[in-house]
């Protein structure tokens, strides 16, 4: 059975069969044996992973994917996403040529563990990625539910301070940001073919929740199940408008009042 990781990871690195033989110093009849699925001897995988950029335990897993398993897609499984180093998250995003999607409640760690995000997302957009971000109503009723597990009761202003970081994005940048009222039950986070999951957990604030990170395969895999999710949830959010300024009594001037379209 051809091997569709190990080709997609040749494309991906522009590499085709002669380039890749001449790296990994072995006849190029050798790497199409490899394509074809032969699993290479374990010097020339890790000359292959090298060359590739890839993991050798994401292009030769111990067990191919069924209809009824999809265990390989899963890169690795964190404890806790505050697990997964900064420099990780930052090499995702970097990565990302096509789409970035990011579905959460606050989110407001990305913005916070990544100054230069914003820059990022705007030179990304200009060359043709797509870039949505969707959070949570911070007046939603899934918010409220969400804070009345004991997570500080701070849920709504982490919220307000999300959106005002990525606020500016909209503007000229080709960025999309909206707000959902939809139960959640995991965080998305989605980099081409990439997708970073924290399964949420009562009464667990999401940097002390697991995080699975999984790669995409072809046909209806676990990763499509992911994706679906953030559409489907994403179809139901809201544009964020411009905040308005307000002087009423205890608000700062320009503090956001309304900032989705109902």
């Amino acid at each position: 059975m051809p091997n569709k990781r190990l080709q997609r990871a040749m494309v991906s690195a522009r590499l085709g069969v002669d380039q890749l033989a001449e790296q990994t110093g072995v006849d190029p009849k050798t790497v199409q044996r490899w394509v074809q699925g032969r699993s290479p001897h374990p010097r020339h995988r890790w000359a292959v992973a090298v060359a590739l950029g890839a993991d050798q335990e994401y292009l030769w897993p111990d067990r191919q994917p069924t209809a009824g398993n999809r265990v390989a897609e899963v890169l690795t499984a964190f404890r806790h996403r505050e697990d997964m180093e900064v420099d990780q998250w930052w090499e995702l995003f970097l990565g990302a040529r096509r789409g970035i999607d990011l579905l959460g409640y606050a989110l407001l760690f990305l913005p916070e563990q990544h100054p230069g995000l914003n820059d990022l997302l705007r030179a990304k957009a200009r060359e043709g990625c797509r870039v949505r971000i969707a959070l949570a109503r911070p007046d939603g009723s899934a918010a409220a539910q969400r804070d009345q597990e004991g997570l500080g009761g701070a849920l709504d202003a982490r919220i307000r301070t999300t959106v005002a970081r990525f606020l500016p994005l909209q503007r000229g940048a080709g960025v999309e940001l909206r707000l959902h009222d939809t139960p959640m039950y995991n965080s998305i986070f989605r980099f081409d073919d990439d997708i970073l999951v924290t399964p949420h957990l009562h009464g667990v604030p999401g940097h002390r929740s697991p995080l699975l990170h999984i790669r995409r395969l072809p046909g209806d895999s676990l990763y499509e199940a992911f994706a679906s999710n953030f559409d489907a949830i994403w179809s139901l959010a809201t544009p964020v408008r411009e905040p308005r300024a307000s002087n009423r009594r205890g608000r700062d001037q320009g503090q956001l009042d309304l900032i989705a379209d109902r």
